[in-house]
């Protein structure tokens, strides 16, 4: 099989074929409508084993107070608050998010936590970021990637923002290799979670969308052939839970 074209992602919302210019607009409708709900739905939707992938990755980054992190799609900050706890609060975390009410759950959760210096909230779109280059020691982002239109053009920002010697971390659904396995994961994602959506969440379209999308995301292996392309190396791709969610890590030299 040939391999797709540079962000072919674009020309998709979920099994929907659109124009891509307005892939970002109805991404951003979806985590409107969700962000409130967001968490709650993570935990129901994964039995809360999310929380195991989550700490896993995190550990994987070995948060140290002097290294800087930029969690890309981290708007409700989970990932965030996690690395906070291992770097202490002298740790500068910046999470950034295309969409305005994700950022406005994460602030807020924050706060209830009492996580008010060392962070830094920006709305910032993935594939055009505002920072400097060579600027953050980490870059990480969980459970987005797949949402970004141009993941290419995403994947040589994360390259560009970090610093020389800098780690990508990126936690994502992946291909399930089993057969058996597949069968069960397919016919639970396909038809429980929307149902899910509906109940909790008073929107099932949207969870639908969210299940579609990992179907059109990028296998492991094409995934670390395209952070190789962005410039990475020292590529690793580790499945989890039998391949339903995988890390992959490239680092900057």
């Amino acid at each position: 099989m040939a391999p797709p074209q540079k962000n072919s992602e674009a020309a998709w919302f979920g099994d929907t074929r659109i124009d891509p210019a307005e892939k970002h607009k109805l991404v951003g409708a979806v985590f409107d409508s969700v962000a409130d709900r967001y968490d709650l739905m993570n935990d129901l939707m994964s039995g809360g084993i999310h929380r195991l992938w989550k700490n896993k990755f995190v550990g994987l980054m070995r948060p140290r107070a002097h290294k800087t992190l930029l969690d890309m799609a981290g708007g409700t900050g989970d990932i965030a608050f996690r690395y906070r706890r291992a770097a202490g609060e002298d740790t500068q975390i910046t999470v950034a998010d295309i969409n305005a009410e994700m950022l406005r759950v994460g602030k807020k959760r924050a706060i209830d936590r009492g996580y008010i210096d060392g962070f830094t909230w920006n709305l910032e779109n993935a594939e055009k970021l505002s920072f400097e280059n060579n600027t953050f020691d980490n870059y990480s982002i969980s459970f987005g990637l797949r949402n970004v239109p141009r993941i290419d053009d995403a994947l040589a920002e994360a390259h560009r923002v970090l610093k020389p010697g800098g780690s990508f971390f990126c936690l994502e659904f992946s291909n399930v290799e089993k057969k058996i396995l597949k069968k069960i994961y397919d016919g639970y994602s396909l038809r429980v979670i929307p149902r899910m959506g509906d109940v909790f969440a008073k929107d099932s379209n949207s969870y639908k969308y969210l299940v579609e999308s990992i179907r059109k995301f990028p296998d492991r292996a094409n995934l670390s052939r395209r952070l190789r392309k962005a410039g990475f190396d020292k590529i690793e791709a580790t499945p989890l839970t039998g391949g339903i969610a995988a890390i992959h890590i490239g680092r900057k030299y």
